[in-house]
């Protein structure tokens, strides 16, 4: 007799294949058996749902919020068991002794003690807190570099390199399954490709894979593409493309063939695939509005330019040509901000603010950033809905979230994404437009990211898996969060377990938490 019994479900098991009606019996954590007639101690009533892999979150930012509340609830209530964090080249570690890191990942309302100063440190923190969900940590390129050569627009010296080298090393003995890049992002931004190229190599060695927020997602979003196709083919290195989209209604479009560059890369063997966030909205810092060059030095240095009168207007001139081409003044929102002279302003477009303080939107968004630096966040209103439509059908990009908010309810105007991502996959892709069969969008939730961090015991339902499983009403599954007013948690996931324990009964979250901080095995 088996311990626990899901029974009378229709089983999707995460490989793409349609779905069946069976019984799960689940023992010690791991599942035993799918058959009929499984008996057990404990029965979960499965009859009319669908019974799925937990959904594995390949590109999450919860290492910056999760300590702070490791219930997970956002993520629970979706049927998420397990999140890939440290993206987009930031990771909380390692840390460097001035506090640059703390304060360039400000936007994110960082929920963490900086308690520790490697991979190894940071994982011990958070498996001690008991995180709800299951966590794959990643190094990050721009935090190395911070830590090793701070935010300094110019080539490493040998010596720090090898630093940077030394901690990608560091993180795969700790267990980190990656290594990412943020080329987009201030430091990483000012890496020439030769270093990027030394990197990759030492992460390849370490067996580690890449995942890139890439160079450009605008006007130069295919040679972004190419770079990183040719880093995964000059050092062998697995490489995720993370997001995939094309910002700015005068690139829409542009995402066939950044998608035929992936076809043609995996036909000749180069290790390609890629995610996407089902919203036709960004979030990141305020300050990605800026060129990189203002942001040598980090926030504070960005704060001195833009008060000189002389800096300010050649950081203006730049914003001015890209306003209508990556952005607009309605389409950008400042969804959090750190106390100061704008606070109030959350949650309005720059648009909008411009209108009441009686100044441009470029002089606006310069005022802001002024006055709060790094601390603030922004929603980007930019990506074209027949661009997500086509990036999401692709047969090799998996479903990816970008966010960081844990907690079931907070301040500001965070991207939904956060709380929906899963579930509007499934409510709007499957239920209602019907662009994903039911099998295709588990596998995209699952079983595909599984095999790209090369899970063999996760993310499909087979006998001797880990019991990562999520129950929910294919035909009631929704999303509740707005942009508007994204505290909502989604409904229709009524059970899920992780590593063979309940962590949600009946659409309620738990009170135990039985995540784990998964090493990779050396």
């Amino acid at each position: 007799m088996d311990q626990i019994a899901i029974r009378g479900g229709l089983i999707v098991d995460g490989t793409g294949s349609e779905g069946r009606c069976a019984d799960i019996g689940i023992t010690d954590g791991r599942i035993t058996r799918i058959a009929t007639d499984v008996d057990a101690d404990q029965v979960i009533d499965a009859a009319g749902l669908v019974v799925s892999p937990g959904f594995i979150d390949l590109h999450s930012h919860a290492d910056f919020t999760l300590e702070g509340w490791p219930g997970a609830d956002t993520q629970l209530v979706q049927g998420v068991t397990t999140m890939v964090t440290g993206n987009c080249g930031f990771s909380p570690f390692p840390i460097d002794t001035e506090g640059r890191l703390e304060r360039a990942t400000a936007f994110m309302s960082p929920e963490i003690s900086w308690s520790w100063s490697d991979a190894d440190g940071y994982g011990s923190t958070l498996q001690g807190v008991g995180p709800g969900a299951n966590v794959i940590t990643q190094i990050g390129h721009c935090s190395v570099r911070i830590a090793a050569m701070g935010q300094d627009e110019r080539p490493p010296t040998p010596d720090e390199l090898a630093r940077m080298q030394q901690s990608i090393i560091d993180a795969a003995r700790a267990g980190a399954y990656g290594f990412s890049t943020g080329l987009i992002y201030a430091p990483g931004t000012y890496a020439e490709e030769s270093e990027v190229l030394a990197l990759l190599r030492t992460a390849a060695e370490a067996g580690l894979i890449h995942s890139t927020h890439m160079r450009n997602e605008g006007s130069g979003l295919l040679e972004a593409i190419a770079e990183s196709i040719r880093g995964a083919e000059q050092t062998g290195i697995g490489v995720e493309i993370s997001h995939l989209k094309a910002m700015g209604p005068a690139n829409y479009g542009s995402v066939g063939d950044a998608l035929a560059m992936i076809d043609e890369a995996v036909a000749r063997g180069v290790d390609v695939q890629a995610d996407v966030y089902p919203y036709t909205a960004s979030s990141t810092s305020l300050m990605s509005r800026l060129p990189s060059w203002a942001l040598d030095g980090g926030p504070e240095a960005m704060q001195r330019r833009l008060a000189d009168p002389e800096e300010r207007a050649r950081i203006a001139a730049v914003v001015d040509e890209q306003t209508g081409k990556a952005f607009t003044p309605e389409g950008v929102v400042v969804s959090s901000i750190q106390p100061g002279r704008y606070a109030s302003y959350g949650g309005r477009s720059l648009a909008s603010i411009a209108a009441d303080l009686g100044r441009t939107p470029t002089e606006t968004l310069l005022d802001v950033l002024q006055e709060h630096g790094a601390g603030v966040s922004m929603i980007n209103h930019a990506i074209d809905p027949q661009d997500v439509a086509q990036v999401l059908s692709h047969r090799l990009v998996a479903v990816a979230s970008d966010g960081w908010i844990m907690r079931p309810s907070g301040e500001g105007t965070p991207h939904p994404r956060s709380f929906g991502t899963f579930v509007r996959v499934l409510q709007h892709y499957v239920r209602e437009t019907g662009l994903l069969s039911l099998a295709d969008a588990v596998h995209k939730m699952s079983g595909l990211p599984a095999q790209r961090l090369g899970l063999t015991d996760r993310g499909v339902l087979q006998p001797g898996a880990v019991a990562d499983i999520a129950v929910f009403d294919a035909n009631s599954v929704t999303e509740h969060s707005t942009f508007d007013d994204p505290y909502q948690l989604a409904t229709g996931v009524e059970h899920v377990l992780v590593n063979g324990r309940p962590a949600v009964v009946n659409g309620q979250v738990s009170a135990e938490r039985h995540g784990r901080v998964l090493r990779r095995a050396q």
